[in-house]
C-alpha cells in the first residue's frame, strides 16, 4: 500500500484504510450536498417531463392524441427549455466545478466566458447541459435506489428492538419475535462497510461525469499551433546541428591535425635528453586525445558512417561493434530517402538499445529489425536477456523516448520480468 496521499475519491478506493480515512466523510458531503441541486433541476424537468408522459401513456392505452393546448405547452415548453438550457448550466456548472473539489483534488481544466453566440455553438457548451439533464434525470434514480438500500438496513439492524408480537416487522418475510430479526441484524450491521463503499462509488461515477462533462477541452488551435511551433524548433534544431558539424569537421578538426603533424615533427626533430623533449610530448599526446575526443564529438552529432554507409549499413557497423551476437534485419527500401532527423534518431535507438543490452539485460543474442511500414520506419530491437527494464531507474529509455519524441514518433516497450524484451520505435518518415 503507497504512503502517497490519493488526490481523488477513485484513487482512495482502492486503498486499504478508505473507511477509516477522511474519504467516506468527504464523499458523503458530495452526495448530500448534490441533493438539493438534483431536486431543483428534478423539478424543473418534470414540468415538462410529467405531461409529455402523461400524453404517451393517454395514447397508448387509448389511442387518443393530446389536446391542442397540451400539445402547444409541451411545445413551446420544450423549445423554451432547450433554449435556455446553454444559459441555466453557467451557473450550475461553476457550483459543480467548485463542489468536485471535495472528492477530486486535481486541477479541472476551464475557459473563460466564450462569449452569448459562442455558447450555444460551442461542444463545451452542450456538454454542461447534457450534465445538467444528467443531474435532474439519471442521478435522482441513483439516489433513490441507495436510499432504499440504506433504509432496507437500517431496518434489518433496528429489527430486533422494533419487533412485536402485536407488530411484525416485514423485510423478506414477516419477522415476530426478535430472535428471528437477530440473523437480519447481524447481516444488517455487516453490509454496513458495503453501503459505505458503494456510496464511494456512486459518488466516484458521479465526480467522473462531472469532470468529463465539465472541463473545458484544449484549443484545437492552440493544439495546432504548439505542433507547428515544435515543428519549426525541431527543423531550426537540425539546421544549427549541421552547422556546428559542419564547423567541425571543415574548420576545428583539420586545423587540429595540423597542429598535431607540427606537434609530431617538432618532436623528432628535439633531442630526447631536451628540456623541451618532455613538455612537447605531453603537449603532442594532450593534442592526438583532443583530436580523438573531437571526432566523439563530430560522431556524436550526426555519425560519419551513417553519411557514407546508409542506415541499414551504419546499424551494421554497430551490430558488428557490440560484445553481443546481432543480427540485423533490414528492408531493401529503408536507406531510400528518409529525412535527415529519421535516418538520425533511429541510427541512436539502435546504437542505445544495443548498449542497454550489453551493459544491463545479460542477454547471448539480440534482432534488429528495420521496415517501412506505410508512411513510417520501424525500429525494433529484441534481446533474450533477463528483461524487466523499466525507464523509471534510469534516464536512458527516458532519453531515448525524448529523442523519438521530437522527431514526431513513439516508443513502445515491452519487457516482461524473465525476458524477452522488445524496444519498438515508430519514426513518421513524410518530409
Amino acid at each position: 500500500m503507497t504512503s502517497e496521499h490519493p488526490r481523488h475519491l477513485a484513487a482512495a478506493l482502492r486503498r486499504r484504510d478508505w473507511l477509516i480515512s477522511a474519504w467516506p466523510w468527504r464523499a458523503l458531503a458530495y452526495l448530500v450536498t448534490t441533493v438539493p441541486i438534483a431536486g431543483v433541476l428534478t423539478v424543473g424537468l418534470l414540468i415538462i417531463g410529467a405531461p409529455l408522459l402523461a400524453a404517451a401513456n393517454a395514447l397508448r392505452q387509448h389511442g387518443r392524441p393530446p389536446e391542442i393546448p397540451l400539445m402547444l405547452f409541451l411545445a413551446v415548453g420544450s423549445l423554451t427549455m432547450v433554449a435556455l438550457a446553454p444559459l441555466a448550466s453557467v451557473p450550475v456548472a461553476a457550483v459543480e466545478r467548485w463542489r468536485l473539489g471535495l472528492v477530486d483534488g486535481r486541477p479541472l481544466p476551464t475557459s473563460r466566458w466564450p462569449g452569448l453566440v459562442a455558447r450555444y455553438r460551442s461542444a463545451a457548451g452542450w456538454r454542461e447541459v447534457a450534465y445538467l439533464f444528467w443531474l435532474g434525470g439519471v442521478v435522482p434514480v441513483a439516489y433513490w435506489t441507495f436510499l432504499v438500500l440504506v433504509l432496507l438496513d437500517l431496518g434489518m439492524v433496528t429489527s430486533p428492538w422494533v419487533v412485536g408480537e402485536a407488530d411484525p416487522v416485514v423485510i423478506w418475510r414477516p419477522i415476530e419475535s426478535a430472535g428471528e430479526a437477530v440473523p437480519y441484524a447481524i447481516v444488517g450491521v455487516l453490509l454496513v462497510p458495503v453501503l459505505c463503499y458503494a456510496a464511494g462509488l456512486l459518488a466516484a461515477a458521479q465526480a467522473t461525469v462531472a469532470r468529463w462533462a465539465l472541463a473545458s477541452p484544449a484549443d484545437a488551435a492552440a493544439l495546432r499551433e504548439v505542433a507547428r511551433s515544435r515543428t519549426r524548433l525541431v527543423g531550426a534544431y537540425e539546421a544549427e546541428r549541421r552547422r556546428i558539424e559542419r564547423d567541425l569537421h571543415d574548420g576545428a578538426q583539420p586545423r587540429l591535425t595540423s597542429l598535431t603533424l607540427q606537434l609530431g615533427l617538432a618532436r623528432l626533430d628535439v633531442p630526447e635528453d631536451s628540456p623541451a623533449a618532455r613538455p612537447l610530448a605531453v603537449a603532442h599526446d594532450q593534442a592526438r586525445g583532443l583530436m580523438v575526443m573531437l571526432r566523439q564529438l563530430v560522431h556524436g552529432i550526426r555519425p560519419q558512417s551513417l553519411t557514407d554507409l546508409g542506415l541499414a549499413d551504419a546499424v551494421r557497423e554497430v551490430a558488428d561493434a557490440s560484445p553481443v551476437a546481432v543480427t540485423v534485419h533490414a528492408d531493401v527500401d529503408v536507406d531510400g530517402e528518409l529525412p535527415e532527423i529519421v535516418e538520425t534518431t533511429a541510427y541512436f535507438v539502435v546504437s542505445e538499445a544495443l548498449g542497454n543490452v550489453a551493459r544491463h539485460a545479460g542477454a547471448t543474442r539480440a534482432d534488429v529489425r528495420l521496415t517501412r511500414t506505410g508512411g513510417d520506419l520501424v525500429v525494433e530491437v529484441s534481446d533474450d536477456g533477463r528483461g524487466g527494464a523499466d525507464p523509471a531507474r534510469g534516464t536512458g529509455l527516458t532519453g531515448l523516448a525524448d529523442r523519438v519524441a521530437a522527431a514526431d514518433g513513439r516508443l513502445l516497450l515491452a519487457s516482461p520480468p524473465g525476458g524477452p524484451t522488445l524496444v519498438r520505435v515508430e519514426l513518421p518518415c513524410r518530409r
